[in-house]
């Protein structure tokens, strides 16, 4: 039997979950452990592997304890988001998981304030006589945050994939799916400003060594600008970022297909999570400004 596509794209998967997670040393053994066994005894096509074939392996799990059950769904159902945020995969045969009773949990973010204290910290490093390490800095936030970019596009974006007088850039995902995404005047100016400092012989827009800088790297600096923030840094990393984005678009209005398209998700379900994060900031705002709120609370 042969695990080894399977094993580029779990090793793929662990290099996201630590860099953008922060997932334990031990949490990232028992994923891949869970990932190598589920391939083998699917013959090593678990990256491609129908809900069919999920039901069936799901079901040789029945003689394990309901824990260990969840730990393994859990593994499967993250890698293939994974595979379905990287456009590895069309479809998500998640479905056909058995699903843990805990309730799922949604996705973290950061409010305005957060955000601000983060861009103040930027913005007083680039005061005066900024460095460059400070300039590509705040270029990478405010794609980040601003553009709603995932880690792995950010970092290997090509030297001239910002253009000073174009307000969006062309993303070409796996299979040659192409999606736009809106940069805004924010956004360029911090990059023109760092891609002075770029030498224009290197290929990528954020250089490092031979390639361009990792996503391991970039997740390093979020965390030392959350810290500098004064914001706990396990609340943030790039992935963190890129929520907030989608979050905050939503919060404005933005359509939930826009925001699909904008975020490159193959299926709107993946999407539909920010419509649970959006409901729960309704719910708190209806309990806390709804005019019956008052009325309840000036009963004798």
């Amino acid at each position: 039997m042969t695990t080894g596509g399977d094993a580029a794209l779990v090793e793929r998967f662990l290099e996201m979950m630590a860099a953008q997670v922060g997932a334990a040393p031990n949490t990232l053994a028992a994923y891949r452990s869970d990932l190598m066994l589920a391939s083998s005894a699917l013959d090593g096509r678990l990256a491609t592997a129908d809900g069919d074939a999920i039901a069936a392996l799901s079901a040789t799990w029945l003689p394990l304890a309901s824990s260990t059950v969840a730990r393994k769904a859990a593994a499967l159902r993250r890698f293939y988001a994974f595979l379905c945020e990287e456009g590895d995969r069309d479809d998500n045969p998640s479905d056909a998981l058995p699903r843990p009773a805990a309730r799922r949990t949604l996705p973290r973010t950061l409010d305005h304030h957060d955000v601000d204290r983060l861009f103040g910290v930027i913005s007083e490093r680039l005061a005066g006589a900024p460095l460059p390490s400070d300039l590509r800095l705040a270029a990478l936030i405010e794609l980040l945050y601003g553009s709603g970019l995932r880690a792995s596009e950010l970092v290997s974006l090509p030297r001239g994939a910002v253009h000073p007088d174009r307000p969006y850039l062309i993303l070409r995902g796996k299979g040659g799916r192409e999606r736009m995404v809106p940069i805004s005047d924010r956004a360029r100016a911090a990059v023109a400003a760092w891609r002075a400092h770029v030498d224009p012989g290197r290929a990528f827009l954020f250089p490092s060594g031979r390639g361009h800088l990792s996503r391991i790297r970039l997740y390093q600096l979020v965390k030392t600008l959350a810290a500098d923030a004064g914001i706990d840094p396990d609340r943030v990393s790039p992935h963190v970022l890129r929520h907030a984005f989608a979050t905050h678009l939503l919060e404005g209005g933005a359509d939930l297909r826009a925001l699909q398209s904008m975020l490159g998700h193959a299926d709107i379900a993946t999407t539909e999570i920010y419509t649970h994060v959006d409901a729960s900031r309704l719910v708190d705002l209806v309990n806390a400004r709804h005019p019956l709120v008052d009325l309840t609370r000036e009963r004798p």
